[in-house]
C-alpha cells in the first residue's frame, strides 16, 4: 500500500551499509560481545573497542536469523506469527510523568499508575504486546523489587511481554518467574513468551548494560528486538537518507552479535529513526518525517526480517487537536507500511507524557488505519453488477440484501469515539468531547476487565521466589 524506496534504492542502501560496517564499524562497550564478534571473523580494535564487520559476517548473521516464528502468551490462542501478515500494537515505553484522569493535571507517575495502565492494555486487544509504559513502574530498585514486577506483570499482563533491563545479575530471576509460569525451560523456548529489547547508542554504539543481559538470557531462545534511534541532525547525519542508512548499520551490527551469540535466535528487525527539532536541538515527535520509519520497514522486508515500526508521534502536552492531526498522520504512514509490530499508542510530548484517554484514542486511530491498509476488495460478490442493474438510474441500495450483508462483513468501519449522530442527539448527551468518551471508556473498561488469573500451584512457587529474592541485598 506504500512504498518510499524502490527495490534498487533498497540495495543501495544495503551495499552502503556493508560499506559502513566494515570502514567506520561500531564501538561494542561489552568485552564479552567484542570477544564473541572476534571469535566470529570480526575485527576488534580492544585500545577503541571499535569493531569492523566483513560483508561476509553481515551476510552470514542475516542467513542464520529465523524468517518466521510467533511471540507466544500466557492467554492461551494468543500467539503472534511474525512475517505472517499480521499486526499489532506494542504500548508506547517510558514516560516520565502521566495525565490525571480526575484533575486533568501532569504529575509524575506511581506504581499504582503502572499496575493500572498495565490492566487497561490487557483489555485491549489490539494492543499485542508489552512495554514498561511508565518510569518508576517498580516500587524500588533492589531483587526484590525486581521479582515484585515480574510478578505482577504476569498477574496482569497475559499477552507478550518485551521487555528490558541493564543488570545482568538479575536474568536468573526473571528465567525463574518464566519456567515458573510457564513450566518447563522447552515450554518457553517453545511458546516465546517474552523477548528481549536492546537499544544501540547512535551513532554507532553496542551499549554494554542491555546487551550483557540479553547475552545473560542465553539458551533460553529469547527473541531479541534490535532499537536503535538515530536521530536526523542530532545522533544521526542531517538527511532522511543518512539517518535511514544509519539506522540500518546499527541494526545489522546488532544482529551480528546476536547471532554470533546464539545462531538462530529470533530477531526482529526494529530501527525507529527520529528528528530534531532545528530551532531547538529537541527531539520532534509530531514532524511530517514517517516515511523515515516506512524505509526501516520497507529495508526489514528486504532481508526477510520480522519488523518493528512505530508511529502515533506527538509533541502536545494534551490530547486535542495537534495530538490528534499528528498521530494520525505518522500512525497513518507506519501502519500501511504493515510492520508487524507498530509502537505508538498512549504517550504525549514526545512519549514523555502518559495518558489513559489518548492510548484509548490512539487505538481508534489504529484501527482507522488497519482498515485503510485492507484497500478495496476485489472479488466477484463485491461487484454488485446485477444490484446496480436492478435499481438503475435514481434507484437507491438501502433495500438491498448484499448492502445489510456487508454492513456486518468488514466493508464498513464506523469508529467507536466522537460524534457520529446529529446536532440535537449530540446537544442532548451534554455535547461530550472524544475526550470525555475515552475517559468514560477508560473507567468501564478498568471496572470490568479482570486479568486471566495464574493457578494456585504457580502463585504459591512464585511467592517461595519473592521470599528468597527478598533476603538477597
Amino acid at each position: 500500500m506504500l512504498q518510499v524506496l524502490s527495490a534498487d534504492e533498497r540495495a543501495q542502501l544495503h551495499e552502503r551499509t556493508l560499506h559502513v560496517l566494515a570502514t567506520a564499524g561500531m564501538r561494542v562497550d561489552t568485552a564479552q560481545g567484542r570477544r564473541i564478534l572476534k571469535d566470529a571473523g570480526a575485527s576488534v580494535d580492544e585500545a577503541t573497542r571499535v569493531v569492523r564487520f566483513s560483508a561476509a559476517l553481515v551476510e552470514e548473521s542475516l542467513r542464520l536469523a529465523p524468517k518466521q516464528f510467533s511471540l507466544g502468551a500466557r492467554r492461551p490462542g494468543w500467539s503472534l506469527p511474525m512475517n505472517a501478515g499480521e499486526s499489532t500494537l506494542v504500548m508506547d515505553g517510558e514516560a516520565t510523568s502521566v495525565l490525571d484522569r480526575v484533575t486533568g493535571e501532569q504529575r509524575p507517575g506511581t506504581h499504582a499508575d503502572w499496575l493500572e495502565t498495565t490492566r487497561l492494555i490487557d483489555a485491549v486487544d489490539e494492543v499485542g504486546v508489552y512495554w514498561a509504559m511508565i518510569d518508576g513502574c517498580m516500587p524500588g530498585d533492589t531483587t526484590a523489587d525486581w521479582i515484585d514486577y515480574n510478578i505482577d506483570l504476569m498477574r496482569t499482563f497475559s499477552k507478550h511481554v518485551q521487555d528490558s533491563f541493564s543488570y545482568p545479575e538479575w536474568a536468573p530471576w526473571v528465567l525463574e518467574v518464566l519456567q515458573i509460569v510457564f513450566g518447563t525451560r522447552e515450554q518457553v523456548r517453545r511458546l516465546h513468551p517474552y523477548s528481549f529489547l536492546i537499544t544501540p547508542v547512535s551513532p554507532l554504539i553496542i551499549e554494554q548494560a542491555c546487551t550483557d543481559t540479553w547475552l545473560a538470557l542465553r539458551g533460553w531462545d529469547i527473541p531479541v528486538t534490535v532499537l536503535p534511534m538515530p536521530m536526523m541532525g542530532a545522533t544521526a547525519p542531517g538527511s532522511l537518507l543518512g539517518t535511514t542508512l544509519l539506522a540500518n548499520c546499527e541494526t545489522l551490527g546488532a544482529l551480528c552479535l546476536v547471532q554470533a551469540a546464539e545462531p538462530g535466535t529470533p530477531f526482529i528487525y526494529a530501527p525507529i529513526a527520529l528528528t530534531m527539532d532545528p530551532r531547538s536541538g529537541r527531539y520532534a515527535g509530531g514532524t511530517a518525517h514517517a516515511a523515515i520509519g516506512v524505509a526501516g520497514t520497507e529495508m526489514a522486508r528486504h532481508y526477510g526480517l520480522p519488523v518493528m515500526g512505530a508511529g502515533s508521534g506527538t509533541d502536545a502536552f494534551v490530547p486535542g487537536a495537534q495530538a490528534g492531526y499528528e498521530k494520525a498522520f505518522d500512525s497513518l504512514l507506519g501502519t500501511l507500511a504493515w510492520p508487524d509490530l507498530m509502537v505508538g499508542p498512549g504517550c504525549l510530548a514526545g512519549a514523555m507524557i502518559l495518558s489513559l484517554e489518548q492510548l484509548l484514542v490512539d487505538v481508534e486511530v489504529f484501527r482507522m488505519c488497519r482498515k485503510a491498509h485492507e484497500g478495496i476488495t476485489v472479488a466477484d460478490d463485491r461487484w454488485l453488477i446485477d444490484v446496480l442493474e436492478k435499481q438503475g438510474p435514481g434507484g437507491h441500495f438501502l433495500s438491498e440484501r448484499s448492502t445489510r450483508a456487508n454492513t456486518r462483513n468488514g466493508e464498513w468501519y464506523l469508529p467507536a469515539l466522537g460524534v457520529h449522530d446529529s446536532h440535537d442527539a449530540w446537544t442532548a448527551a451534554g455535547r461530550p468531547t472524544v475526550h470525555d468518551e475515552a475517559r468514560q471508556r477508560v473507567d468501564e473498561l478498568l471496572a470490568a476487565h479482570v486479568p486471566l488469573p495464574l493457578a494456585e500451584d504457580v502463585e504459591r512457587e512464585l511467592e517461595k521466589l519473592r521470599q528468597r529474592a527478598a533476603k538477597v541485598l
